[in-house]
């Protein structure tokens, strides 16, 4: 038995080697062969490119040309090992988030002076001059201003209370003259001025946030962004003295599809023709109030422009350079930037208005589009490609008015406003190349890749600078070999504190940071 089986093993041994070797020689003369058709390829392309006859290829016939399935093999081997290639020489691995000291490179970028250029930077000629377009390839100035309102966006929902456990759900954390210190944006040289809430009287998906203990905080109203407004150092920098309404959105996006049966509603009674559509729902939220509530006497509309009015009037007083105002959204923020615009520029004519939208949805129709360009406000709309949000509502009917060939540009029909600079999640070597409602729509992914951004044709920026660590502040997107934790921002213990008779406890707000009316009270 054991001299047959040695036997049977040595007879494998051979029967394998030859097997092999038949594959090697396959393998050998088909690429051979390959190289041969190339060069022949070669030779063909370069004689016509000189105009000379080639000499013809006979072929059998009724001769298949087959595909070459060990070449495709090949291919997505050499696909894979190249992917693995990238992935070593990313600027970033894991190592790089472990805390080294005065050994890690700083996530500021350098301020410079831009007063020469602000009124290119601010949309004068829609970020798309004849001779310089400022969007592809991405201005490093101009990437710098969009980060900056992006990360004031991004601080309404920082500060905001989402837990429906707290007696001050739906409010800010924080006074407004804490804002900034508390979230680390007092480097922008910026001063929040007033607190904006709103309300709805329209039945929207948790667009407004709700308490399930009322008797301390409004069920009705919501914290829905600030007043800002830049210092006299900052003022100098950017040479002019800058306003800011930043705007708070919504987080998952799967909230958006009850809003295909938005329906759309006139916004101004000074249009005769009626011809001025914008969505119910966003409108509610803008201009709802009521007598009955603790907080919302006067209107998110009449609260910001109240304040822009006063700040206005304040700084041509001083005599100061110019005033512009900047208006800065994400998701449902973006749609209530549109609508903010729309009436300053209205009411306060003559002041250079941009609005800087983040995964906005469509607001109103083809005439609003054209009444937002004939008072001269400048729109650029930031949007990733794989994020659902941006093309609500009226997908459906868009895609099918495509289909059959018809005009879109008509008054029942939802339109985009603005110029778009469009961003691909693939971009980047960091992100996660998988499907993800909501981490598509969230804002720190839209900063992360404008902060990576080159130009359509070019890899994610080598050099760019904003923390890669903050992509998974409230999602899972970064590829696990970073080993960043996932959903980390959190407070410490979910809000709980140990007191001193050794019991967890909900801490009191501190009076300051209790929402204004109670304060006024005590």
């Amino acid at each position: 038995m054991e001299k047959t089986g040695a036997r049977k093993t040595k007879w494998v041994l051979k029967l394998k080697s030859s097997v092999t070797w038949k594959a090697i020689r396959k393998a050998i003369s088909s690429t051979m062969k390959k190289k041969q058709q190339q060069q022949q390829h070669f030779h063909l392309t370069s004689a016509s490119s000189m105009k000379i006859k080639p000499s013809p290829i006979r072929v059998h016939e009724g001769a298949v040309i087959k595909p070459n399935l060990r070449t495709k093999a090949k291919k997505s081997a050499s696909h894979c090992t190249k992917s693995l290639a990238q992935l070593l020489r990313l600027p970033y691995s894991a190592s790089d988030f472990v805390d080294r000291g005065n050994h890690m490179t700083p996530t500021n970028s350098p301020k410079e002076n831009i007063s020469t250029k602000w009124h290119d930077i601010h949309g004068l000629c829609n970020w798309e001059k004849k001779k310089e377009n400022l969007l592809d390839p991405l201005q490093p100035w101009l990437r710098r201003e969009l980060v900056k309102y992006g990360e004031f966006a991004q601080a309404t929902y920082d500060a905001f209370d989402f837990n429906p456990l707290s007696e001050y759900c739906g409010s800010c954390r924080y006074n407004r003259h804490k804002l900034f210190e508390e979230l680390g944006l007092t480097k922008y040289g910026y001063e929040v001025t007033k607190y904006i809430y709103a309300m709805s009287h329209v039945d929207v998906p948790r667009w407004i946030e709700k308490s399930f203990l009322n008797e301390m905080w409004s069920k009705d109203s919501n914290w829905m962004g600030y007043v800002s407004v830049s210092n006299d150092e900052e003022s100098e920098r950017i040479g002019r003295r800058d306003i800011v309404m930043a705007w708070r959105g919504t987080v998952a996006p799967t909230e958006w599809f009850n809003d295909l049966k938005t329906k759309l509603e006139h916004i101004d009674d000074d249009d005769q023709k009626g011809n001025i559509k914008v969505a119910k729902g966003f409108l509610s939220i803008y201009r709802s109030k009521s007598k009955l509530t603790r907080y919302n006497k006067l209107s998110a509309s009449e609260q910001v422009m109240e304040e822009v009015k006063r700040l206005v009037r304040l700084y041509k007083e001083k005599g100061a350079q110019e005033i512009s105002f900047t208006i800065a959204g994400h998701s449902l923020g973006g749609a209530l930037a549109l609508l903010n615009a729309y009436e300053a520029a209205t009411s306060i004519p003559g002041l250079p208005i941009c609005v800087i939208s983040f995964g906005a949805p469509r607001v109103g129709n083809m005439a609003f589009e054209d009444k937002l360009g004939e008072i001269g406000v400048k729109i650029l709309r930031i949007v990733v490609k794989q994020d659902i949000v941006p093309k609500l509502p009226g997908f459906i009917i868009s895609k099918i008015l495509h289909k059959l060939h018809v005009d879109t540009r008509v008054n029942w029909v939802y339109r985009h406003v603005g110029t778009q600079l469009k961003l691909d999640m693939f971009m980047s070597p960091y992100l996660k190349h998988e499907s993800d409602l909501v981490g598509s729509h969230n804002l720190e992914i839209y900063l992360h890749l404008l902060d990576g951004f080159l130009c359509k044709q070019c890899k994610f920026r080598w050099n760019a600078r904003r923390d890669v660590a903050l992509v998974n502040k409230t999602t899972g997107m970064l590829i696990k070999e970073l080993r960043i934790p996932q959903f980390w921002y959190q407070l410490p213990h979910k809000g709980l504190v140990l007191n001193k008779y050794g019991r967890w406890v909900k801490p009191c707000r501190e009076p300051e940071d209790v929402p204004f009316p109670f304060c006024e009270a005590s």
